[in-house]
């Protein structure tokens, strides 16, 4: 027996921690005869490698030392004045760098709002389905779920508004994914951006505006974020490079023009690993404010674009009738349905057929809802894509 093992005493809220399902299914995807529509990765192809290896040059003599040192907690002045300036237009006013908290990656952002704000047994408000993430960030502090229903214009305010008169006890704050959702693809309508942010406001709940995909829309008009309406409310945004630049960099922003709650967060945040990493800060904002960064990000819009139209139409080739699929309009991911079939358990087979993806109930808080499939457009070829489609779909038919 192992008596150093046996006295181990693990927090309570360990119990609740469970394996992300898509780092899980990475280990499969490492294997090269496997096509993985499962994480949310970006394009390796497109990573500004060479372009990088000029920046890190420059960041390094024109910096030096202040570079590999010690930072402050809200992240380099530099970083956090682009952000400012990035975000005004869309927010429709001046937003400062003091409102902005430069993260390790916007999972890092989640945590945080968590930790200053849920204690066990408090509810947050998610759409149902929602983002994975951040529903194991919530879990670590034992966070309870009441969830508002969605379409295909994003979550319904009479649903929301519905959950609220009825919560007891009354939830924290409301996260959602306005644009592109993980991992629906589904983005909140335009007409519905205000109501949510008003039916918040009356009813004195925050916002977690998180919006990764915001960068990465492929036609039509980039609409508001819930952060560009006027509000007596809170609304924190949360906003990534992963996805234009390098998930490797892990460099995030929160905007949090509340100072009470802005402050609770950099201690959260001193507590957690004092700083972001100086060097990625300084190399991101190298490359983010050259020539080179909105024609590149223009570049990873149009192999997106092309790759989802090819996803698109192999499910329109392939599949067979039971299975409904939508058409985002940006961002990373494909929502599909097969009716009368457990993902979960079609994983399973279609594993055999060397081809994955996320199942849906993971994004479900209840895991209530078995016939979802998340699919990632993004890190494939055109031809893996098309390979993939149809493997799935005879996978399909044969659970079916």
């Amino acid at each position: 027996m192992n008596l150093a093992a046996s006295s181990t005493r693990f927090a309570r809220r360990t119990a609740r921690l469970r394996a992300s399902t898509i780092r899980e299914m990475l280990k499969v995807t490492q294997q090269p005869d496997v096509i993985s529509f499962g994480g949310g990765l970006p394009a390796p192809e497109l990573f500004p490698c060479d372009a990088m290896v000029a920046r890190m040059r420059d960041v390094m003599q024109r910096y030096g030392p202040a570079a590999m040192q010690y930072s402050v907690t809200e992240g380099i002045p530099e970083m956090r004045s682009w952000v400012a300036q990035r975000l005004s237009p869309r927010f429709g006013r001046t937003v400062t760098p003091s409102e902005t908290i430069i993260v390790n990656g916007s999972q890092q952002g989640l945590d945080l709002v968590a930790k200053i704000m849920v204690d066990p047994g408090d509810h947050v408000v998610l759409e149902n389905p929602s983002y994975l993430g951040a529903i194991q960030a919530f879990d670590a502090y034992e966070a309870r779920y009441l969830t508002a229903q969605t379409d295909e214009d994003g979550i319904i305010p009479e649903s929301l508004e519905q959950v609220l008169r009825e919560a007891a006890p009354f939830p924290k704050f409301l996260y959602l994914v306005p644009n592109f959702q993980n991992p629906t693809g589904r983005t909140l309508a335009a007409q519905r951006r205000e109501q949510i942010v008003r039916i918040c406001e009356r009813c004195d709940l925050p916002i977690v505006e998180d919006d990764p995909y915001g960068e990465l829309r492929f036609e039509g008009e980039d609409l508001p974020p819930l952060s560009f309406y006027p509000t007596n409310g809170t609304v924190i945004y949360v906003g990534t490079g992963s996805k234009v630049i390098s998930p490797g960099l892990r460099v995030a922003w929160l905007v949090i023009p509340n100072e009470e709650v802005r402050e609770k967060v950099v201690l959260a945040k001193q507590g957690a690993d004092l700083h972001s990493g100086t060097l990625a800060q300084y190399l991101f904002h190298a490359y983010a404010s050259s020539g080179d960064f909105d024609p590149h990000v223009r570049a990873i819009r149009e192999l997106y674009r092309h790759r989802r139209d090819v996803m698109h139409a192999a499910l329109q080739e392939f599949s067979p009738s039971s299975v409904s699929f939508n058409y985002p309009h940006g961002g990373m991911f494909l929502w599909a349905r097969a009716a009368g079939i457990d993902t979960a358990e079609l994983l399973e087979v279609c594993t055999r057929r060397r081809v994955v993806f996320v199942p849906g109930e993971s994004f479900y808080p209840a895991r209530d809802v078995h016939d979802g499939m998340r699919l990632n457009f993004s890190n494939q070829s055109e031809e893996n894509i098309r390979e993939g489609i149809k493997r799935l779909a005879e996978a399909i038919k044969l659970s079916s």
